[in-house]
C-alpha cells in the first residue's frame, strides 16, 4: 500500500488545510446552530489530515490505500456528526477512535474469511459492552460479564469473538532480537506422532550424528517430541532467540550430510 502517495482519492495530500483548534470550535457551532454546508466541507477537509494518519497504521494489510481512505472518510464523518461540544475533549481524540473502528469493521467485514451477519453482530456488541465495562470499572471485564450484560451462553461471545480476529501467516515474526527472526510457526506444538517425517528416516538419524550434544537435544526435542521453542529454551535454559540459532545453525550442518 502506498501511503507515501500525494494523490489519494482525488485529493492532493500535501495541500490539506490544517485549522486552529478555536477555528475547528467555531465551525462546529456553526454547522450546528445553522446547518451551513459551507462550513462543514471546510471542517471535513481540514480534519483529513487525522485519515491519512490513520490509515497508515494498517499499511500492512495489502489493502488498497484509496479504498481506505474513503473508509476513513466515512469514520470522520460519524465523529463530525456525532461529536459532542460540550464534553470537555478534542475533536481529534473523539474522532481518531471512531475513524479506525469504521476501518477496522471494513477489514473484518471484507476478510477473505466469511463471517456470518449474526455473528459479527454479536461480536461487536460484546466490544461495546466490553468498552462500557471497562469505562465503569476501570478494569478489563471478564467473557462472563460480557456475557451476562448480552444475556447469551459465554461460549458464544467465545466463538463471535475469534472469528472476527484477523487471520496470523505462520510466517510472522514475531520477535526479533538483532539477529534471527522468530515466527509463529515457532511456537506451534505439534502433538501428532509424525511416522512419516523427514527426521525419521535413516540418513537425517546419521547426519544428527554429526551434532554436538546440544543440538541433538534441541532437534530431537523440536521435531521427535514436537515441542515449541519456548518450551525448548525453558528445558534446556537457554532464551528462545538462542533455541532458534541453534535450530537453524544444526539444520543447515545436517544438510551436509543429507
Amino acid at each position: 500500500m502506498m501511503i507515501n502517495k500525494v494523490e489519494i482519492c482525488g485529493v492532493n495530500t500535501s495541500k490539506l488545510p490544517v485549522l486552529k483548534e478555536k477555528e475547528m470550535i467555531r465551525l462546529l457551532k456553526l454547522m450546528r446552530d445553522t446547518g451551513d454546508n459551507e462550513a462543514r466541507e471546510t471542517f471535513i477537509k481540514s480534519n483529513l489530515r487525522l485519515v491519512l494518519s490513520v490509515i497508515q497504521r494498517f499499511n500492512n494489510r495489502g489493502e488498497n490505500v484509496d479504498d481506505l481512505f474513503q473508509v476513513g472518510c466515512i469514520g470522520l464523518i460519524k465523529a463530525i456528526d456525532n461529536f459532542d461540544l460540550s464534553q470537555n475533549v478534542k475533536f481529534s481524540t473523539y474522532a481518531v477512535p471512531m475513524i479506525i473502528g469504521e476501518i477496522r469493521r471494513y477489514l473484518r467485514d471484507n476478510n477473505s474469511i466469511r463471517v456470518s451477519r449474526s455473528l459479527r453482530d454479536i461480536a461487536y456488541k460484546a466490544l461495546q459492552v466490553r468498552d462500557r465495562l471497562i469505562a465503569e470499572n476501570n478494569k478489563e471485564p471478564t467473557v462472563a460479564e460480557i456475557a451476562k450484560e448480552l444475556e447469551i451462553p459465554r461460549e458464544e461471545v467465545v466463538f463471535a469473538l475469534d472469528a472476527i480476529q484477523d487471520p496470523v501467516s505462520l510466517f510472522e515474526p514475531i520477535y526479533n532480537d538483532g539477529g534471527d527472526a522468530i515466527f509463529v510457526m515457532d511456537q506451534i506444538s505439534d502433538s501428532k506422532n509424525l511416522d512419516d517425517s523427514w527426521l525419521e528416516n535413516i540418513a537425517i538419524k546419521e547426519a544428527m550424528k554429526k551434532l554436538n550434544d546440544r543440538e541433538k537435544l534441541i532437534l530431537t526435542l523440536r521435531f521427535f517430541d514436537g515441542r515449541t521453542q519456548m518450551e525448548v529454551a525453558e528445558e534446556i535454559g537457554i532464551s528462545q532467540a538462542q533455541v532458534s540459532r541453534l535450530e537453524k545453525t544444526a539444520l543447515k550442518h545436517m544438510k551436509k550430510y543429507v
